[in-house]
Order: structure tokens, then C-alpha cells, then sequence
């Protein structure tokens, strides 16, 4: 494939797969002379590589409409951080736009179009090509010996905190640690991690398992989307149907990459014991469990608790959060460790700026560190990382 100068961007190449040749014509003509445009009779032909080898925007023809075929094409384009990929299509329906954003295409143009808009989604495309490779973590992270530890966040009651927990304790581990932290949302179904760092992500936990055939570390990185603080986010399935997708092999397979280049690996959960949670429980280093300050979440940990014991998970590793610890609601911290035959090892204060943090998509600890909950979450993450210098950033 000839390299060809960009549109917008360095080294950007464009490949047709699948075009007629009036519409090769028109692509040319949209790109007015400052981009060859590759026709390809077929996804195979397509060269692939890393953020070295520039650009490339595959534009695909009408026959990739068809779901099976743009499942396969985005395939390909899900395991290269260097494409990106737009479709023609003869009629643009809703239908047909909702599948093509779920399965990752950039845009999607018509026939008919003005030359300038399909001009306008290549520019796009070739943009977040270039954002994704410029926010990928150093190569020399790879391999370097790290062995990251595993810190899942769970609560067996909903509302309890638990995902803006994990989020802000991910940043403060990413502030204070010299290599990746990662922060997973394994809540398949309805996880919020997403959200609440305010990410728009290219890709998603599912697109790791799409290619779990061929994963390794290069790859896994590539597919993580850089949030608030450093931290490098694995975000759920846009969709909870997709979560079924995702089983505990599969995130064995996922943390036990993340491990070789991360040193910190924070997984936000589900709040019930699914399949997944357990192998997660089990997997983990540091289990931080979440309860509120309220009966039935006491109740609901208490019992939490006592299945933990059953399936043989070391009370070492138990970490228990009490959140809104300072609200006035007639009980005791003390008398909740006793409940809980735990002892509590943060106490996060109930704070305006929490619900205000959440939404504006800023963790709390960045948009407010000063506040006693931003306090209380850096001595907590100090509790779980002793061996970080407190002196290193990102």
C-alpha cells in the first residue's frame, strides 16, 4: 500500500475494501488529490502494524452492511490500534447505524453524500487513530518484570459507593505509582466506570474477548482508553447483552496481562456473586469491600461475609470501606465492626463534592483533593501501597 500525505495527521493511508469503481472515483475526488486511495479486493490485503507504520482508514463498501461482514472487518480493526474504519452504505437507516456504533466504525456515509462529508469522516477517523496511539503507555512497559497487584472493589448491596471508590482510589494509585495502573469494570451488565470518568472509549472489555484468541500484552494495552489521572480504563460492554460474552476464563486471561505491565490493577464489580465476581474475588490480592451506613447494608455485607467465609477467602485480604461513615443515622462505627467481626480500615466522610464529582466526570480526589473524602481515599490507597515512594508520579 502506498504511503500518502495526510489529510489531517502523520502517515495516513487509505484503503478501499470493497468499492465499486464509482466510487473509488468519488473517494478521490473527496480527497482531492492529497491521498491515494488503495482499492482492495478483500479485508486479507489490508497491511497492519504499529503506531510506526502511520495511518491507515479503511473504508469499507455497501457489502460490509451486512452484519456478518462488518462483524469480520471490525474484527481486524479492533486488533490494530493503527486503523480505523468508515462505511459506505447505499441507505442509511437507523437500524444500521446503531449496528455499525456498536461494532466500532468511526462514521457512516451514503452514496449520495457531498464529497466534503465523506472528506470530513475521514479527517475524523484518522483523528482517533491518532489520539489512541499517542495515548498508549510506553512499549518498554511490557515485559519489564512487573507483577502488578490485584485490588477488586466489591459490596453485595447496590448504591453503596462502590464505583466511585474504585475510580478515585485507581487515580490516586496511578499518582503515586512510576508504572500503569489499570482500572477494569468488570460490572458486565450495567457498569458505570465509563461514566463517571467522563470516556467516550474506542473499545471495551468485549473487544478484548473478541480477540482473546490472539491477545497478549501489545494488544491488551492498545485497547485501554486513558482516563483522569494516568489511569489506563477497560470499560464494560456498551450494552448488558454483551456482557454474557465475558467469562471467567476470559478475565483470568485479562488480569493476568494487565499484571506484566500495570502495577496496580483496580476491578470494579457486579453487586452480586456472579460467576465472574468469585473468580475475581478469588484472583484478587486485596478485596475492598463497600457498605453504607444503613441496616440493610450492613445486613447485606454481614451476609456477604459469611459467604466469603464459606468459599475459603482469607480474612488477610478483606478490606472493609465504610462509606458516608459521618451521617447522622443512629449507628455506630464501633457497633458495625462488631456486626461485621471486621474492623474498618477507611471511614469516607458523606461530602456534597461526591455526588458533584460524579457529575462533572472528574474523580473527586482530582476535582477536589483537599476535601476529606479525597483525604481519606489517598490514606487508604497508602494503606494498600506501602511499597510505592509516595514521591514518584506518572
Amino acid at each position: 500500500m502506498t504511503t500518502v500525505e495526510p489529510v489531517t495527521g502523520p502517515r495516513l493511508r487509505v484503503a478501499a475494501v470493497g468499492l465499486e469503481p464509482a466510487l473509488q472515483t468519488r473517494l478521490r475526488s473527496a480527497l482531492d488529490g492529497r491521498a491515494n486511495v488503495q482499492a482492495l479486493r478483500a479485508l486479507g490485503e489490508i497491511e497492519v502494524g504499529g503506531a510506526g507504520t502511520g495511518l491507515t482508514v479503511v473504508v469499507l463498501g455497501p457489502e460490509f452492511a451486512d452484519q456478518a461482514r462488518l462483524e469480520e472487518a471490525l474484527r481486524l480493526v479492533h486488533t490494530q490500534p493503527s486503523l480505523s474504519a468508515i462505511l459506505v452504505a447505499e441507505e442509511l437507516t437507523t437500524s444500521l447505524l446503531q449496528r455499525a456504533m456498536r461494532a466500532g466504525v468511526s462514521d457512516v456515509v451514503t452514496f449520495d453524500s457531498d464529497p466534503s462529508d465523506l472528506e470530513a469522516a475521514i479527517e475524523r477517523a484518522a483523528d482517533q487513530i491518532a489520539s489512541r496511539l499517542v495515548a498508549l503507555p510506553p512499549a518498554h512497559a511490557v515485559d519489564d518484570g512487573v507483577h502488578g497487584k490485584v485490588v477488586t472493589v466489591f459490596s453485595p448491596k447496590g448504591g453503596s459507593g462502590k464505583s466511585v471508590i474504585a475510580c478515585n482510589l485507581a487515580v490516586v494509585l496511578a499518582q503515586r505509582s512510576s508504572e500503569p495502573v489499570a482500572l477494569v469494570d468488570a460490572d458486565l451488565q450495567f457498569g458505570d466506570v465509563a461514566v463517571m470518568l467522563k470516556l467516550a472509549p474506542h473499545h471495551t472489555i468485549v473487544d478484548a474477548v473478541s480477540a482473546m484468541h490472539r491477545l497478549d500484552a501489545p494488544l491488551l494495552r492498545s485497547l485501554l482508553s486513558p482516563g483522569a489521572g494516568g489511569v489506563l480504563v477497560l470499560p464494560a460492554p456498551r450494552e448488558p447483552a454483551f456482557g454474557d460474552q465475558v467469562t471467567p476464563a476470559d478475565m483470568h486471561t485479562i488480569l493476568d496481562l494487565l499484571r506484566t505491565f500495570c502495577s496496580y490493577v483496580i476491578v470494579d464489580t457486579p453487586t452480586q456473586f456472579s460467576d465472574v465476581a468469585l473468580h475475581l474475588i478469588e484472583e484478587s490480592d486485596d478485596l475492598v469491600l463497600v457498605a453504607g451506613m444503613d441496616v440493610p447494608s450492613i445486613k447485606n455485607m454481614k451476609i456477604g461475609l459469611q459467604t466469603l467465609k464459606l468459599l475459603g477467602t482469607p480474612s488477610s485480604k478483606l478490606r472493609l470501606v465504610l462509606n458516608r461513615a459521618n451521617a447522622k443515622v443512629g449507628l455506630d462505627v464501633a457497633e458495625v465492626e462488631k456486626t461485621l467481626h471486621l474492623r474498618a480500615e477507611a471511614l469516607l466522610p458523606s461530602d456534597i463534592i461526591v455526588p458533584q464529582s460524579v457529575n462533572k466526570g472528574i474523580p473527586a480526589v482530582t476535582n477536589a483533593p483537599r476535601s476529606g473524602f479525597a483525604r481519606t481515599i489517598t490514606a487508604f490507597a497508602e494503606v494498600l501501597s506501602p511499597d510505592l515512594d509516595k514521591s514518584r508520579r506518572r
